[in-house]
């Protein structure tokens, strides 16, 4: 007997048997069909790089989350991919042309070092869709409303969406003059929404008041559409940056709305996922009775500088498994046909070819085994009719 270390798959790495695969596959062949009928073209990034490209613009996050592994051809430190965003960013810049947008979608597993969830994957299936050349409030418009359009179309109807705008927080904290260690002291407390804390660090900073006040009400401007009304009263001393920032914030969640007006939007000025890379609005799609956000994106235009193309820059990505098991989509499995050993009977072996062409599914038999129609789950056999009818289909018993 084989010892169970031929078998055990290392923690956060699974296999996908066929009862799941299926609709695993029906559902990227739907978002990918999706992608393309809002002009979308699919390009499909290498699974590993040298490290230099494959980290450009995504911050000391992704950083930990790639495995690293030595090229025996050059020597070079090459990278598994862990995020797909920075790979599409690179073809973006090597081979687009012009000011035109460019619109690219992308499937395929990407693979972590460390789950981002207890008892997560760490091999999660990204799919996502990434607008190049847009600097308006329409493409981030675009990529939202693309955002939940496949979540339609993957049969997850009960979904809302959580708003912010990094570039609120950019702005504040360039207003408060503080340097990049400051900063990023900040930046952890706002991400635990701790307020107390919050009080004592712009205490110690010695912030001006003004915008002291301005950073402490970050941590409670969140809520519904009243959320930007009390943000342009609180931000009257901002700098314009952020007001403009609250401007673009309300134009891209209004042009949403107009598109999903049953879709409830929640904002959350404090929201700062990504916010190493990303430059302006970000955004999270969660589903009821789910805990965490099945989908992220948002704007990050300097991710292709390094690239020598730092062109205006949105998308979003979600992981297919995940969306898969919350899909409430139909999983009736197509009729499955036996078909006899043929056993050089060309007539039989016509009549399986005109069947697989209309899309039905035939099973071929191997054996003389009268059962083998029943083991192999089959509702329908072809059995000989006579020599001038030839073949038909009749209910397995």
């Amino acid at each position: 007997m084989l010892s169970e270390e031929y078998w055990l798959l290392p923690e956060g790495i699974e296999e996908i048997l066929p009862a799941e695969a299926k609709p695993l596959e029906r559902l990227r062949r739907d978002i990918l069909d999706l992608f393309e009928r809002w002009g979308y073209d699919l390009v499909i990034p290498p699974f590993v790089e040298f490290m230099e490209s494959l980290l450009t613009g995504a911050g000391h996050d992704l950083d930990l989350q790639t495995f690293k592994i030595i090229d025996q051809i050059s020597g070079r430190l090459m990278g598994v991919r862990a995020d797909m965003t920075p790979q599409v960013a690179r073809i973006d810049a090597r081979n687009s042309r012009g000011d035109t947008p460019t619109r690219f979608c992308y499937s395929g597993t990407v693979l972590h070092t460390q789950s981002d969830c207890l008892h997560g994957s760490r091999s999660p299936w990204q799919i996502g869709a990434e607008l190049y050349g847009s600097a308006g409030c329409g493409g981030d418009a675009e990529i939202i409303r693309l955002a939940l359009e496949m979540f339609s179309v993957a049969g997850i109807p009960k979904v809302y969406l959580d708003l912010g705008h990094v570039g609120i927080y950019r702005g504040l904290a360039k207003q408060a003059g503080l340097h990049e260690a400051q900063e990023a002291g900040l930046f952890g407390i706002l991400q635990r929404k701790a307020t107390p804390e919050l009080r004592q660090f712009v205490a110690e900073q010695r912030i001006d008041s003004v915008v002291a006040a301005m950073l402490i009400a970050l941590t409670e401007l969140n809520g519904g559409s009243e959320t930007i009304v009390q943000a342009r009263k609180i931000f009257t001393a901002a700098d314009a940056g952020v007001r403009q920032a609250l401007d673009d914030l309300e134009a891209t969640a209004e042009c949403v709305r107009q598109a999903y007006p049953h879709t409830p939007i929640h904002f959350d000025l404090a929201e700062l996922r990504g916010y190493h890379y990303q430059t302006g609005v970000v955004f999270a799609v969660f589903v009821s009775g789910y805990g965490r956000e099945v989908a992220r994106g948002g704007r990050y235009d300097e991710i292709g500088k390094v690239f020598g193309r730092a062109r205006p820059a949105t998308g979003f990505s979600a992981d297919l498994k995940v969306m898969a098991r919350l899909s409430e989509r139909s999983g009736i499995a197509p009729e499955r046909i036996y078909a006899p050993l043929a056993q050089g009977d060309t007539g039989l072996s016509a009549e399986i070819r005109q069947l697989r062409q209309q899309g039905r599914v035939v099973i071929e038999g191997l054996t003389d085994n009268a059962c083998e129609a029943t083991d192999l789950a089959c509702s329908l056999r072809l059995v000989k009719a006579t020599m001038e009818t030839g073949w038909e289909l009749v209910s397995v018993t």
